[in-house]
């Protein structure tokens, strides 16, 4: 596969870095010599300078007949222009970074097909969701539902209270087909469990369930739940508005912006929301507003190192819940042993969607799991695909994969090895990034 990706900056940049370790032919363009840097000598891949928008610089790349054109420079306007540009010079397929929530809207997605625009993604907004749900609970670290809700994967950092502690796989105390524990994360390592492995205190624990059995789940992971009422975000991002806007109403909701004039722009667009002109790291400040009080703790500022220590205050503060967005990927491992909540990387839960595109296999969607550096993936099972021959026990599936449940006729089930994929069933599959090629054999 053939792959232009225009704008390096931090989520081009991190997509050509995971799409080079692969079978594929990706060429980097930006207009700065200096964004580009030695990427070329350090992954497999070409740089080009040169610009988006330029026809000449286009064809010297080889726009034409390329499979994929995707576009993600800061700039809405260059990203949306340059893949109409591609696409008329004979790009397969487009894909333009936006930053207009409009454009998302389903019933404008046949127009931007039509002009050339096969993709559009917001990487705030994919953001902005993953701390909604994170928000839905006091109790996991993340929350996401799969298949339209058919099926629930929560991870639960685990203590020594927790009845699954110290529980080996092999001796049947998992068999209660509950839940299904998909993958552990202790320390550095991201471990796919089988029948010799056991949970220890302190285990990022990763659980695919139904939502009937989402409270056993905090039961056996030994969690009290506490409803979430009050919130305070530090920093007026577009992913604090974002959040702002599709949180429920019934959560009380504080932004602390210390740019007053970006103050006045959310108190426009945010009508119930209370906006806050003051420092979010001063901890008088914290104090003022209540940071005793409230339920949970967003830092969203642009300083992954300011989020990561004004986590650590709300702590302190007494806080149960923290969420920081961490966009240096070097810190997203101290977040975790600083036992920071939820840890949100825009970039690649960005790249993760966008990785989804080069996949030949019929993929419903790839959320990225930023803690524990692994991949959800949701496959269709096509008639005739090798997943539907046998039963799971007797597919040969890759190292570092594990297949968590299915959805069949709307209703999730609960695999295990003698379940049978059919034809039509999506298939919820958690993998490292390195076993998704791997899979893509067993799905086409």
């Amino acid at each position: 596969m053939r792959i232009i990706i225009a704008g390096a900056g931090e989520v081009g940049t991190h997509l050509a870095k995971q799409l080079s370790r692969e079978n594929m032919e990706i060429s980097l363009l930006d207009e700065s010599a200096e964004r580009l840097g030695d990427m070329e000598s350090n992954y497999d891949l070409l740089t080009r300078v040169g610009s988006p928008t330029s026809l000449k610089d286009l064809r010297d790349v080889g726009v034409k007949d390329v499979d994929l054109f995707i576009a993600v420079t800061p700039y809405e306007t260059v990203n949306m222009t340059s893949c109409l540009i591609a696409n008329n010079l004979g790009a397969k397929k487009t894909l333009a970074r936006i930053d207009n929530y409009e454009y998302l809207l389903p019933e404008n997605r046949q127009f931007f097909q039509s002009i050339g625009l096969n993709h559009l993604i917001y990487p705030e907004v994919l953001a902005a969701s993953e701390i909604a749900g994170s928000l839905k609970t006091s109790w996991m670290r993340n929350h996401l539902s799969l298949c339209d809700g058919a099926l629930e994967l929560c991870s639960v950092k685990v203590r020594m209270n927790a009845d699954i502690v110290h529980q080996k796989f092999y001796t049947g105390f998992f068999d209660h087909g509950r839940y299904r524990v998909v993958a552990i994360k202790r320390g550095t390592q991201t471990i796919i469990p089988g029948g010799a492995d056991e949970i220890m205190p302190n285990d990022l624990v990763y659980f695919i369930c139904t939502k009937k059995n989402m409270d056993f789940v905090r039961e056996q992971a030994g969690k009290r739940n506490y409803p979430i009422h009050n919130v305070i975000f530090v920093g007026g991002s577009r992913i604090a508005q974002k959040t702002a806007q599709i949180l429920p109403n019934d959560i009380n909701i504080k932004i602390i912006e210390k740019d007053r004039d970006k103050c006045y722009a959310l108190s426009e667009k945010l009508q119930n929301t209370l906006i806050i002109n003051a420092d979010g790291s001063d901890m008088d400040v914290l104090r003022d507003e209540g940071i005793e009080e409230v339920d949970a703790f967003v830092a969203v500022t642009e300083s992954s190192e300011a989020n990561i220590f004004s986590c650590m205050a709300a702590q302190r503060f007494g806080v149960g819940k923290t969420i920081a967005e961490v966009e240096n990927i070097d810190y997203i491992a101290m977040a975790e042993r600083l036992d920071i909540g939820t840890v949100i990387n825009k970039k690649t839960i960005a790249a993760s969607y966008i990785y989804r595109l080069t996949l030949e296999a019929s993929v419903l969607n790839v959320k990225n799991l930023t803690a524990a550096d692994a991949e959800l993936v949701e496959f269709e099972a096509l008639e005739g695909s090798k997943i539907t021959k046998h039963k799971i026990r007797e597919l040969d599936l890759p190292r570092d994969v594990n297949i968590g449940g299915l959805v069949r006729s709307g209703v999730g089930i609960l695999v295990n090895g003698d379940t049978q994929v059919m034809p039509g069933d999506q298939v919820v599959v958690f993998c490292l990034a390195s076993a998704i090629r791997k899979l893509e054999k067993f799905f086409k």
